[in-house]
This record gives structure tokens, C-alpha cells and sequence, in this order.
């Protein structure tokens, strides 16, 4: 596979027929991995779609949908997390293919500004942007409510601006603006469907998760139809609909129909079902299991679950007596605003166009 795909903008940002874009003067990329991080950048379109842009991601599900409206180059997935779960040696060459692949798109495109969410995958591209001369903006990921990710802390000494979106990580960011996008919303539920999605997100397998809501569909503790998005390589039930992957515009359509939700602890999943009015479920990864990195979704799920928003499962048990519970209590709906942080960007790019 060709990970870094070129799209068929000129160097220079002039479009294929020659002409210039009508954007202000100012080349922004858009960098972070294939799921619910490039999602929060695709939430604060408003700040930087009015000037040459690009965006740098992972080849996921979710990242090829963007290349239908937007400039995206790819890169070779590379984490932390693949040390634990693959072995240094994959890890280092995952690793080493990034880097060059880094080096190789920054030194032809070299943004003014780089804004990132995280995470491994675009560590290498954002030290190199550096040298470059770029400005770095870095918006840690609205995944971490109480302490701050790998990603954050090893990219804040390179940041020109920081952004976090919990006032606890204050403390850890002392001279980061702070803003919580979380807003409940008041208003009718969608119309919905006797239908439970299980989703798993767009980069990982999560067979515990499968496995479990297989189960209680083949207890009788799940009477609606079920629909599997597994990831790759995952496992696939049978007896009902299994997706490995889906595109983006099919799972929000699923999320539409559905009346029950049951995701892993992504934020950009979680969100996503939120959106649009589902009981939701979240299983999160747990790291002892090695189904993650560190345990961040279970910080996210808590957080979550204190608000009123969804319910934790980690066991079969625990999954029927949410199944039980979730039907039985009224579906809130929510969303991240990010309006307050879309201005506050505006400002911080206007500083910077010429």
C-alpha cells in the first residue's frame, strides 16, 4: 500500500486547472490519527476552512472518506501502544517508515501552521513542521478529562499555542486556554428502529466487546436486530449483519436507525451515538487486556457515565444489566459545541495569514 498518498493540489496550493484558491494566504495542516481525533478537527471546520489547507491522517475508513471533499496524504500508523501490543521490532519499523514518510511530506508542502489533536502518528510530522519554521497548535484530545495524554506531553514543549478541553488538566498545561465543549441537548429523539448497533471504531479490533453482545443475542437478552461494525481482522459474528469496516456516512446512517448503542470508549464514538439520540452502551478497551495502549477510555467512560450520558459495561453481566437499565431510562441526547474554541482559532490563524 502507498501510505502516503499525494492528491492532485500543486505544490504551491493552486488547484489542477492552475488557479489560485480564493483563501487567505496562510497553508494550515491538519494533523492527527484516523478516528475520533480527526474528528474533532472536521468539528472546527468554521476556523480553518477559509485558507489552503491539507489534512494528514492514518488510512482508516474515516480518513479515505475526507478525500471526496478535502486534500489528505496518509501515513503509516505509528504509536506507543504498538510496542506492547506488536513488539518493539514492528514497532520500530512502523516507526521508521512513518518518520520518512514525515520527512518526505513536510519538506514538499511546508505548512505556516500545523494543528493537532494527536497523536503518535503525526508526532514526527509536527517536529518536522517545526523545523520548518511552522507554528504549532496543539488541541489536546477531548478524549482526557483528568490527566493529559502521552501525546500532549511529549508535543507541548513544541507547542506555540495549547488548547485542552477539561479545566482539570489545567494543572498540567498551566498557560493552555480551557474549553469544555460538552452541551446537552433539548430536543426531540430521531425516530428509531427496534435495531442495536455495535461498533468498535475505526482502527482496532475489539473481540471482547463482539463476543459479548454475541452472547446476549444468542441468550434472548437482545431482541432487536444487531448490526456488527468489528474492525478489521475482528471477530464476525454470524447470524447477523458483520461489517469490518464501514464508511463514515454508513455508521452515522446506522447511529440514525439505531435505538441502542454499544461502542468501545472512544470519544468520536461515544459522541457520535450521543449526537443522535441513542441509548448508549460503551465497553471500554482496558490496557491489562492488552486492548490498548493505557486506560484512557476507561477515564473517558467514567467521565461520561457521571454525567448521565451512558452506561459502563465490562463484563457479559454487566452488559445485560445495562441492556436492562438502558431501556428502561429516558435517552439524552448530546454534543460537543465547539463554537467558543472556533473563535478563539479564528483569532490565533488571523494573527498569522498574510
Amino acid at each position: 500500500m502507498n501510505m502516503l498518498k499525494q492528491d492532485d493540489w500543486q505544490q504551491d496550493g493552486r488547484a489542477p486547472d492552475g488557479s489560485m484558491p480564493s483563501r487567505l494566504r496562510l497553508r494550515v495542516c491538519l494533523a492527527a490519527s484516523g478516528g475520533g481525533h480527526i474528528r474533532q478537527l472536521l468539528d472546527l471546520e468554521n476556523a480553518w476552512s477559509r485558507y489552503d489547507y491539507f489534512f494528514v491522517s492514518e488510512d482508516t475508513a474515516l480518513s479515505r472518506s475526507l478525500t471526496h471533499k478535502h486534500p489528505v496524504h496518509f501515513l503509516c500508523h505509528f504509536a506507543v501502544g504498538q510496542i506492547k501490543r506488536e513488539g518493539l521490532a514492528r514497532a520500530l519499523v512502523a516507526g521508521v517508515r512513518n518518520f520518512w514518510d514525515s520527512t518526505r511530506l513536510m519538506w514538499r508542502h511546508r505548512p505556516d501552521i500545523i494543528i493537532s489533536t494527536g497523536a503518535g502518528t503525526v508526532f514526527f510530522l509536527i517536529l518536522w513542521a517545526k523545523l520548518l519554521g511552522a507554528k504549532f497548535i496543539l488541541i489536546e484530545t477531548f478524549a482526557r478529562f483528568d490527566s493529559p495524554s502521552i501525546f500532549a506531553r511529549m508535543a507541548a514543549p513544541f507547542a506555540d499555542y495549547i488548547i485542552v478541553q477539561s479545566a482539570a488538566l489545567a494543572k498540567a498545561f498551566p498557560r493552555a486556554a480551557i474549553f469544555d465543549p460538552l452541551e446537552i441537548l433539548d430536543r426531540p429523539r430521531p425516530d428509531k428502529k427496534k435495531l442495536l448497533f455495535a461498533t468498535v471504531g475505526v482502527t482496532l479490533p475489539f473481540d471482547r466487546m463482539i463476543d459479548m453482545v454475541a452472547k446476549a443475542k444468542d441468550d434472548g437478552d437482545i431482541s432487536e436486530e444487531v448490526v456488527f461494525q468489528t474492525g478489521i481482522g475482528g471477530l464476525l459474528p454470524q447470524g447477523s449483519q458483520s461489517y469490518e469496516t464501514l464508511p463514515f456516512d454508513q455508521v452515522k446512517s446506522y447511529l440514525r436507525e439505531a435505538d441502542i448503542v454499544i461502542c468501545h470508549g472512544g470519544t468520536g464514538s461515544v459522541i457520535t451515538a450521543l449526537r443522535e439520540g441513542c441509548r448508549t452502551i460503551v465497553v471500554p478497551r482496558m490496557a491489562e487486556r492488552g486492548e490498548h495502549y493505557d486506560d484512557h477510555q476507561t477515564e473517558i467512560t467514567r467521565a461520561f457515565a457521571a454525567r448521565g450520558l451512558v452506561i459502563p459495561a465490562n463484563t457479559p453481566e454487566e452488559l445485560v444489566a445495562a441492556l436492562r437499565s438502558s431501556r428502561s431510562r429516558r435517552p439524552v441526547s448530546a454534543t460537543t459545541n465547539p463554537a467558543r474554541l472556533i473563535e478563539h482559532l479564528k483569532t490565533v490563524l488571523s494573527q498569522h495569514a498574510r
